[in-house]
C-alpha cells in the first residue's frame, strides 16, 4: 500500500491527531445519568400467582381485541371482572 502525498507516515496520522487532541471531558466530570426506576412485571412480583383459564376461542379473541383497542393487558382485564363478579357475589344471599 502506498501513501497518498509520499509522507511517510501512517494515513491513520491525522486521526490519531485528532483523538488526541480531542476536546473529550474526563469520566470524573460526567454528569452521573440516573437509572429509570425498575418496574416489577407480574411474573415477578410476590404479589402475584399465575394461573390457567380455559376459555372459548371466540371469547379469547373478542378479549384480546378488547385489551389492544383499550391499551391494556388481559390480565387486568380478567382481574377487574373477578373483582366484580366476587364483590356482587358478596353482596347476594347464601
Amino acid at each position: 500500500m502506498s501513501n497518498k502525498g509520499g509522507s511517510s507516515g501512517s494515513r491513520f496520522d491525522d486521526l490519531f491527531g485528532a483523538a488526541r487532541t480531542s476536546s473529550i471531558e474526563p469520566e470524573s466530570k460526567l454528569q452521573p445519568i440516573e437509572k429509570p426506576p425498575v418496574r416489577k412485571t407480574k411474573s415477578t412480583d410476590p404479589d402475584y400467582i399465575r394461573t390457567t383459564v380455559y376459555l372459548p376461542k371466540q371469547l379469547h379473541k373478542q378479549l384480546k381485541s378488547a385489551a389492544a383497542d383499550e391499551e391494556r393487558e388481559m390480565s387486568d382485564i380478567m382481574t377487574q371482572a373477578i373483582a366484580r363478579y366476587l364483590e356482587e357475589r358478596r353482596g347476594k344471599p347464601s
